[in-house]
């Protein structure tokens, strides 16, 4: 993923659109580590944020995360997506474990 790409979706109310980090291609002991054995990371930019969340009275709570930010998320979390033939994530921002800072 270039890093000008845009997808052509926006994110609804306190979900989030992410983009995996690539996983590490070789152990720590130099070994080479095939794709198929593997696990997906549960880290990745933000490339998208909806608008925050609607309380009960109908006030927006913005979103802790913006976009470019990394996160870590939950090893089942979100929704996979597939946009302009690139792999995504969409996940409410509750499911977010955290950020680096």
């Amino acid at each position: 993923m270039s890093e000008t790409f845009k997808p052509a979706v926006k994110p609804l109310s306190d979900r989030v659109l992410v983009k995996r980090l690539e996983n590490e291609q070789t152990s720590a002991g130099g070994i080479i580590i095939p794709d198929t054995a593997q696990e997906k990371t549960q880290y990745g930019t933000i490339v998208a944020a909806g608008e925050g969340k609607v309380n009960a009275d109908g006030s927006v709570r913005a979103l802790n995360v913006q976009e470019g930010d990394k996160v870590i998320f939950g090893k089942f979390s979100g929704t996979e997506v597939k946009v302009a033939g690139e792999d995504f994530l969409i996940l409410r921002e509750e499911e977010l474990l955290g950020k680096f800072i």
